[in-house]
């Protein structure tokens, strides 16, 4: 249980910078809380004591603000930084080393009672007011960009951002990384332009040095200049 907590706590450290010791993680952290309380209710639920499991968890949204049902399923080492308005649903299962921020929503969208909640794997960052809905799979080390609205599954390494969400960015490797820089859509899509720009200036050019040398030539030709003159 004790070393259970130490993983925690070394986690939160791990991974937020403004952390500055043990007891301030353990006094000024909800999404540290949100964890411990969530294993209680996840507890009470797997032996069949669902009152006691929404009991707990009602609690914790409380204290937290922070909402995880109990049948919930969070691995290891997972951080919900800041945390208040986060929502995970019942079927929701979240792997190890997963970080959540403020606003994440992990939220279904069938009323059947069989899994409808996503699934996270290892190593993924949801940024601050995701919404991820629905039965879907987030691929291990992916990233979910701020405010997107993730509605189909995103392959493992890559970034997904927008409205609804698309994939920008694709790694080689999955290997987790604490480096959790998002790309900024609107500034590709202006070094795009400017691209594109600069190929268009540079054909232009070339179509002015082309038309430069046949107007030399036509200079030239008398019959042709008397043609031209006439006109």
């Amino acid at each position: 249980m004790f070393d259970g907590l130490k993983e925690e706590i070394t986690a939160v450290k791990m991974r937020d910078p403004a952390a500055r010791g043990t007891l301030e993680v353990i006094t000024c952290y909800p999404g540290f809380w949100a964890i411990i309380f969530q294993r209680i209710a996840h507890w009470f639920w797997i032996k069949n004591l669902p009152f006691w499991g929404r009991f707990v968890s009602h609690l914790s949204r409380f204290l937290t603000g922070i909402e995880i049902h109990p049948g919930a399923q969070i691995g290891k080492r997972v951080f919900i930084d800041h945390g208040m308005g986060v929502v995970i649903g019942e079927t929701a299962i979240v792997g190890n080393d997963v970080l959540i921020y403020q606003g994440v929503v992990l939220g279904g969208t069938s009323l059947s009672k069989g899994k409808r909640h996503p699934t996270v794997e290892d190593g993924v960052v949801v940024g601050s007011g995701a919404k991820v809905l629905g039965n879907i799979t987030l691929g291990k080390s992916s990233k979910i960009g701020a405010g997107s609205v993730v509605l189909r599954d995103v392959p493992p390494g890559t970034t997904a951002v927008g409205v609804p969400s698309r994939i920008v960015q694709e790694k080689r490797n999955c290997v987790m990384s604490l480096d959790h820089d998002l790309p900024d859509p609107v500034t590709e899509a202006v070094d795009l332009l400017l691209k594109r720009q600069k190929t268009l200036e540079d054909q232009v050019e070339l179509l002015n040095k082309k038309l430069n040398i046949q107007s030399k030539h036509l200079e030239k030709n008398p019959e042709i200049e008397e043609i031209f003159n006439e006109y």
